[in-house]
C-alpha cells in the first residue's frame, strides 16, 4: 500500500475534515504511485488520517475518500456511496432530475453525477475517479436503474490532473435529447452537446423565488442561457419577459423551450449584457423585475479583482433598470466570490447607483448540491432577491 506522510505543522485543515492534501503539505511518500492509485495518509506522528487516491501530477496530491481505517476503496465502496447519495436525495423529495453526486460534499471528491430522468451524466475531475468510471457506470446501470450513462469530461480542469477531455457513452448508446419537467415547466435537454451537464439543476429552488414578485410584471432576464428564469417568470404570470444572452445557440434553445410551454409573452434577443445595460439605462428603460444570473466571472483567485468589477458593473446597471419598488434577483456562481464579498459588491453597487435596497431573500444552491461546513469549495452559488427602493 502506498503511504503518504504529512509534514510537521501541515494538514490541520485535512484533519479537521477537508479532503484535499496539497503538494506542499507532503513530507514523504513510500511506494511508487501512478496517478489515481489508492494511498493511505498519515500525519507526522504516524496517525492514520484517511485513505484516498493520489496523483503527483496535480497540485492536489491526494483526495480523501474515507477516514475509516477498516474501509477499503473497491467496487463495494462506490456502490455503497452511490446508494447513500441516492437515499439522501430521495429523502429531500428529489425523484427525476437532480444532482446525484456533488463531489466533496458527498465524500467522493472529483466526481459529479447528474440524473435526467433515467439517464446519468458523469463528470470526472480527478485521475482517481477516472480509474473507477467504468465501475461507477456499471453500478448506475445495475443498482440505480440507469438506462444510459454518459461521460461529459470535456472540462479544461482535467488538464490539471493530466487527463484528456472526452465525451461519450459509458453504457450502450441511449437517447440524449429529450424533455424534462421542473415544477410544471418543461425544458429540452441535450446531454451530449449542451453547456455543463445539460441543465442548471442548482437553481431549481431559486427559480421558485419568482412566484410572488412577477405577476403582471415587466421582467428583464439577463444571461438567460436556456431561458429557465424567463420561463418561470412567464409561468408565474409575468406580463412580458425580455430575455437576453450573448450566445445565439443558447437563445435558439431558449426559444424552443418557450414554444414547448406555449409561452408567447417572452421576447428573446442575442446581445451582450455588458453592452446592452448601459444603453438601456441611458434610454430610461425600466422593469418591475430584473434577473442577473451570469456565468462565473472567475475560476481562480487571480481573476477575483476583475470579477468584482464585473459583478459591480452589471448590478449597478441592473438596479438602475428596476422601477422604484421593483425587484432584483442577482447571483454569483464563482466559488472565489465569497458570500460576504458578494454582499459588499452589491452594497457598493447600490450606493453608486443611488439606490436603497431591501433584502427579501438570500438564495443558495439547491439541496441536491449540499454544502459541507469547513469545505468552502462546496459553497459556490449565492444570490439575493432585493427590493430596489
Amino acid at each position: 500500500m502506498i503511504r503518504v506522510y504529512l509534514g510537521k505543522g501541515k494538514g490541520l485543515r485535512v484533519e479537521q475534515g477537508h479532503p484535499w492534501i496539497f503538494f506542499n503539505e507532503v513530507e514523504k511518500i513510500t511506494g511508487d504511485p501512478t496517478p489515481g492509485d489508492v494511498a493511505e495518509i498519515y500525519n507526522f506522528k504516524n496517525r492514520f488520517i484517511g485513505r484516498g487516491y493520489i496523483n503527483l501530477n496535480s497540485r492536489i496530491n491526494c483526495r480523501i475518500l474515507t477516514r475509516n481505517p477498516e474501509e477499503q476503496i473497491d467496487y463495494q465502496f462506490f456502490k455503497n456511496a452511490l446508494l447513500k447519495c441516492k437515499s439522501y436525495r430521495e429523502k429531500l423529495g428529489y425523484t427525476e432530475n437532480y444532482r446525484l453526486v456533488f463531489g466533496e460534499a458527498d465524500s467522493l471528491p472529483g466526481l459529479v453525477i447528474d440524473k435526467f430522468k433515467d439517464v446519468y451524466v458523469i463528470q470526472s475531475l480527478a485521475a482517481g475517479i477516472d480509474k473507477w468510471k467504468d465501475d461507477i457506470a456499471k453500478i448506475l446501470m445495475e443498482d440505480l436503474g440507469a438506462v444510459g450513462v454518459i461521460e461529459r469530461n470535456d472540462v479544461p480542469i482535467r488538464k490539471l490532473e493530466g487527463l484528456e477531455e472526452v465525451v461519450g457513452f459509458l453504457s450502450p448508446p441511449c437517447e440524449t435529447k429529450f424533455t424534462i419537467q421542473e415544477n410544471g415547466v418543461q425544458f429540452h435537454v441535450n446531454l451530449l452537446d449542451s453547456q455543463k451537464t445539460g441543465f442548471f439543476l442548482d437553481q431549481k429552488e431559486n427559480r421558485l423565488a419568482l412566484q410572488h414578485i412577477v405577476k403582471d410584471a415587466e421582467v428583464l432576464d439577463c444571461f438567460t442561457y436556456t431561458g429557465s428564469f424567463a420561463l418561470f417568470a412567464a409561468h408565474f404570470g409575468a406580463k412580458h419577459v425580455h430575455a437576453i444572452d450573448a450566445s445565439e445557440d443558447a437563445i435558439t434553445l431558449a426559444k424552443k423551450n418557450a414554444a414547448l410551454n406555449n409561452f408567447e409573452n417572452i421576447s428573446f434577443e442575442t446581445i451582450n449584457v455588458f453592452d446592452a445595460l448601459p444603453v438601456w439605462v441611458k434610454e430610461g428603460k425600466q422593469y418591475d423585475v430584473v434577473i442577473l444570473d451570469p456565468p462565473a466571472f472567475t475560476k481562480n483567485r487571480k481573476g477575483l479583482d476583475s470579477a468584482i468589477k464585473g459583478y459591480k458593473e452589471i448590478n449597478l446597471r441592473g438596479m438602475k433598470l428596476v422601477k422604484p419598488g421593483g425587484f432584483l434577483l442577482t447571483f454569483s456562481c464563482s466559488h472565489f466570490m465569497k458570500p460576504e464579498l458578494f454582499y459588499e459588491v452589491l452594497y457598493d453597487a447600490a450606493m453608486d447607483a443611488g439606490k436603497t435596497i431591501r433584502q427579501v431573500q438570500y438564495l443558495t444552491q439547491s439541496k441536491d448540491h449540499p454544502i459541507i461546513w469547513g469545505v468552502e469549495e462546496t459553497n459556490y452559488l449565492k444570490g439575493y432577491v432585493v427590493q430596489v427602493l
